[in-house]
């Protein structure tokens, strides 16, 4: 009997780049199990969205603690610094697998032109880190009212030749 398998060329990208990247890792982490898990980089995942007045930005940062988050506009950059500080224990554990990521992170956007770095806000719940970049008000669209032909002009006439007393 023969089993047809769907060829996927792009399956197994995730498992490489996995590979290839803990291979880095050990290569040039310093010597020690405890150290390599404390100095770890990693970047949150973040969600970036827009609407007609504001841009938003959601990143992931479960387990940090708000002061551990530094949020900066900088020459039209915003950039986000946090650091994932891991837990230090007084009694021995003997760990078979960590994949928590621990230590310090950075990212960086380029903002749009149309945001007012003026009125940023930052809000920060159950683990994910809102940014609010409102949009100038020039940036904003606007609704212009648009008179067709000449009918506005003859309903006009036609409300002041009802009104008593005057004359049409």
């Amino acid at each position: 009997m023969t089993v047809l398998t769907r060829f996927e060329p792009f399956r197994e990208f995730s498992t490489l780049q996995d590979r290839i990247n803990r291979v880095f890792r050990e290569s040039y982490a310093p010597a020690g199990q405890d150290e390599s898990l404390t100095t770890s980089s990693f970047a949150p995942a973040v969600d970036v969205y827009e609407d007609e007045h504001s841009v938003t930005l959601k990143i992931e940062v479960p387990g940090i603690d708000e002061k551990d988050i530094d949020v900066r506009i900088e020459n039209n950059t915003l950039t986000v610094h946090g650091e994932r500080k891991i837990e230090k224990e007084e009694k021995e554990e003997n760990y078979r697998r960590v994949e928590r990521q621990y230590g310090s992170f950075t990212r960086t956007f380029t903002l749009p032109t149309t945001v007012d770095s003026e009125k940023v806000s930052a809000n920060y719940d159950k683990g994910v880190l809102k940014i609010t970049l409102p949009k100038k008000a020039e940036a904003k669209p606007k609704q212009i009212k648009v008179d067709v032909g000449g009918a506005r002009v003859e309903a006009e006439k036609t409300i002041e030749a009802k009104q008593p007393g005057k004359a049409a």
